[in-house]
């Protein structure tokens, strides 16, 4: 009999009685999101599917009412069981570490799915960093979902690592866990009618797959063109009327709240019946410190009930929605049909998560209680990193090609522009032109080296409210094309970190006078360390440590700020290899 059909049989066989469940959650009061209810009731679980929902002893429910068995049963009564959460966007490379190391992290925070854009790696390596990303998530007790990336380099003013058409991502659309086309970053092409932004949205629509959006400040009459091309999302407003425009166009608004963006509390009113449906929680980026010490998509739930969001529907927002969007029918509810990924908590307001369970499957127990066999004292279970192709693995730690620097390679006479930072966000404003760098006025230097081919280009230019007094700050992960750059108070202190980050091939350098005072070596394509979560996060927070006590501004990332400057797709002023870089104009200045 073939597998799919016997399969079926079982779970129908459990929900209508004639076989005992594998598992019955007993008492349990669960979160309906098609009612937007607690309900009370027994879970059956078999297969890794929800089979049915009983009646638990001295509990009403609607129509007959219906008892379950099960091989287990465990009592869930004082407990709430949600579905399983949902990332609906996410780059898995701004965690800072490998993917398994980051299923770690967000499965005790209920996540069970993740949709991720591999854009970052495919900047450095093409086609062979979405190989690299679909082997090392393969396998994972978190379901990995991908986007392909549409805009590498994210627009032609970038340098990247590699260079993909409509033609290089279309054979991944047979991949069951591609989803569609990611973030179209290039919203003047799109409205402007350029053929090869075209032709990947029409491949992810003949395909019946889903296009994400970011266009940050779009309106009028480009927002019509930007949505009628057939872009469904977006994750880029910063206030509640920017979010209501597009919904009224018809996306499907992301809520997001990562480490550098931080969009949760002005987006927090569209959680009403008005709008919630229309609505996604997402993360985009988020670093090992707040994955560790904030949490996850529980994080912009426990928020938003905080801030007075009915909790359920917070809830829905974390999880079907995103299921229902991107056609994931198996997931995000509590409901017969549905995989058993589920999240377990002790009320809906402080959200504790005590158990998560995937496939029906105890995957983290935050007493430890050794349910499956496989969880102990270590709350967590076991997970073995996926075999990846060695020839992927090698290319994946060799993907540096600049030289190495002196402090004159960073002389420059001309007048430059000089780019502002805002406080909280990764916008940038205009602050002048400066011809050289102004410590007492927090006038820095900043430049990017493109390092994937060699060329030796170097783009400078000034930054403001950066803050730094003395030394300089490197890194290598730097949106999206993830060449590197660094600010300085000197020429001399650049040219130091860019060449310890070379050395290290990747990651975060702090220098200051010669001295290295703090660093983090990614040395997965410069992006993502094949250390541990909390080794990385130890490693960041002494590079963070550092740089604000060389001065950086308290009210923003030393360095997820820096990463995002040289993203010449957001407003209004950002950094490349050739220069500063006017968004809006579309011109270098």
């Amino acid at each position: 009999m073939d597998q799919g059909l016997q399969k079926k049989k079982k779970i129908i066989a459990v929900a209508a009685g004639r076989e005992p469940a594998d598992l019955v959650m007993k008492n349990a009061t669960f979160v309906n999101v098609f009612t937007g209810k607690l309900q009370e009731g027994d879970i059956a679980i078999t297969q890794g599917v929800i089979a049915g929902i009983g009646s638990s002893a001295g509990a009403g429910t609607t129509g007959d009412a219906v008892s379950y068995h099960g091989r287990r049963e465990i009592d869930m009564a004082g407990r709430v069981i949600c579905p399983g959460l949902i990332d609906a966007h996410i780059h898995l490379e701004s965690s800072l570490v490998a993917p398994v190391e980051f299923a770690k992290a967000v499965i005790p925070h209920g996540t069970t799915a993740v949709v991720t854009d591999p854009h970052e790696i495919a900047n450095v390596m093409g086609t062979a960093g979405i190989d690299y990303m679909m082997e090392a998530t393969r396998g994972l007790p978190l379901d990995v979902f991908f986007m392909l990336p549409s805009c590498v380099p994210a627009t032609p003013m970038d340098e990247s690592g590699a260079l993909l058409s409509s033609s290089d991502i279309k054979k991944y659309y047979r991949d069951p866990r591609v989803l569609g086309l990611a973030e179209m970053m290039d919203f003047f092409g799109v409205v402007k009618e350029d053929e090869q932004c075209l032709l990947k949205i029409d491949d992810a629509e003949v395909c019946g797959r889903k296009i994400d959006g970011h266009a940050p400040g779009l309106s009028g009459k480009d927002l019509n063109a930007y949505v009628a091309a057939g872009i469904s999302t977006d994750h880029e407003c910063a206030d509640i009327d920017e979010a209501i425009a597009k919904i009224e166009r018809g996306q499907m608004v992301m809520i997001r709240e990562g480490t550098a963006a931080h969009n949760l509390d002005a987006l927090i009113p569209l959680l009403t019946s008005g709008y919630a449906d229309r609505c996604m929680f997402c993360s985009d980026d988020k670093h090992p410190s707040d994955l560790l010490h904030k949490g996850h998509i529980d994080e912009l739930i426990r928020r938003s009930v905080a801030a007075g969001a009915d909790p359920v529907l917070a809830i829905k927002t974390g999880s079907f929605n995103a299921a229902r969007h991107f056609q994931l029918n198996d997931r995000g509810a509590v409901a017969p049909g549905y995989l058993a990924d589920l999240t377990v908590v002790d009320d809906l307001e402080d959200l504790n998560i005590v158990q998560v369970y995937k496939n029906g499957r105890l995957v983290f127990d935050e007493a430890g209680n050794d349910v499956s066999g496989s969880i102990g004292a270590g709350q967590l279970v076991d997970i073995v990193p996926p075999a990846i192709n060695k020839s992927l693995d090698i290319a994946a730690h060799d993907t540096f090609r600049n030289h190495f620097f002196l402090e004159k390679d960073f002389h420059d006479s001309g007048t430059r522009a000089v780019i502002g930072t805002v406080d909280g966000e990764i916008t940038t404003t205009r602050q002048g032109f400066s011809q050289s760098i102004q410590v007492d006025k927090d006038i820095l230097k900043v430049a990017v080296i493109e390092r994937h081919h060699g060329t030796g280009h170097v783009g400078i230019g000034y930054l403001n409210g950066y803050g730094l007094r003395s030394g300089a700050v490197a890194t290598s992960f730097s949106h999206d094309s993830h060449n590197i750059i660094v600010v300085g108070t000197s020429d001399g202190d650049m040219a130091l970190a860019v060449n310890r980050l070379t050395e290290n091939r990747g990651g975060i350098v702090v220098e200051s006078g010669g001295e290295i005072l703090g660093e983090v070596k990614l040395g997965i394509a410069g992006l993502m360390s094949d250390e541990s979560l909390e080794t990385v996060d130890l490693e960041l927070e002494t590079a963070r440590t550092a740089a604000r006590s060389l001065g950086v501004n308290p009210e923003i990332d030393p360095f997820m700020t820096l990463s995002f400057l040289s993203l010449p797709v957001i407003p209004e002023l950002r950094i490349t290899t050739r220069g500063v870089f006017d968004v809006t104009e579309q011109k270098y200045i």
